[in-house]
């Protein structure tokens, strides 16, 4: 029987035109907090770039052999002095186009703090500032795709979870928490159910103070515990 000779396939090594290149990784942080009864977002004015003047949220890149959390915990403490904050991980935004400049991919989180205390920007940033979440400017990259899931993921874990408690003061009235949750989610709560709801949960500790003002005086209370926990709130 005749053999036929065995021909193989040449090997051709790739294109350096055509060889990929990662894209890089970046984090993003909204920070919420309630101030002037309003929920509102620290925004940092960018210097320089496509987006130079706009707005955007604090953020940068993520370096080799640093996690992501722990950059966008650093980023917060260096760019705006804000830190021991509750921070949790939104999702990626990973658009080529997001960034004029570069294919980079952004792991986006949100913090929550308990008042605006000082912000501190550095040179990084033009200057810092407070915006109201419903009327934030036009920010740049997409950071207000970002905002708006933040906003919902906020709305959404307040129902099932504690972290109302990263929103308030160690001490606060009932009336208070409530106008928390009607803020943020928009919409009004009846107060008698509310009361009982949360009073039931055995969640918060009565304090042996009062906050007097113009009102009646009102009952001061603490929460029993200031860490995460997964509960029906709502």
């Amino acid at each position: 029987m005749r053999r036929h000779p065995v021909v193989h396939p040449r090997i051709v090594a790739p294109s350096r035109s055509k060889t990929l290149r990662s894209p890089l990784v970046a984090v993003d942080v909204v920070i919420f907090t309630i101030a002037d009864g309003e929920l509102q977002a620290l925004l940092v004015q960018l210097k320089g770039g496509p987006f130079a003047e706009r707005w955007a949220f604090p953020g940068g890149l993520v370096p080799v052999g640093e996690a992501p959390e722990a950059t966008a915990t650093r980023e917060l403490l260096t760019q705006t002095g804000i830190h021991d904050v509750y921070l949790e991980q939104l999702r990626s935004f990973g658009d080529p186009r997001r960034d004029p400049n570069a294919h980079v991919v952004s792991i986006a989180y949100f913090a929550l703090v308990s008042d605006k205390g000082e912000s501190q920007g550095n040179s990084k940033y033009t200057r810092l500032g407070w915006f109201p979440v419903p009327r934030l400017p036009s920010l740049a990259y997409d950071h207000n795709a970002i905002a708006a899931y933040a906003l919902e993921r906020l709305r959404s874990k307040l129902e099932y979870t504690n972290i109302v408690y990263s929103l308030l003061p160690s001490e606060f009235t009932l009336g208070e928490l409530q106008e928390v949750y009607e803020i943020i989610l928009g919409r009004w709560l009846d107060r008698r159910n509310f009361r009982k709801k949360i009073l039931s949960l055995s969640l918060l500790r009565p304090l042996h103070r009062q906050r007097r003002g113009a009102h009646r005086p009102a009952q001061l209370y603490r929460f029993t515990r200031r860490t995460p926990m997964t509960i029906e709130m709502l």
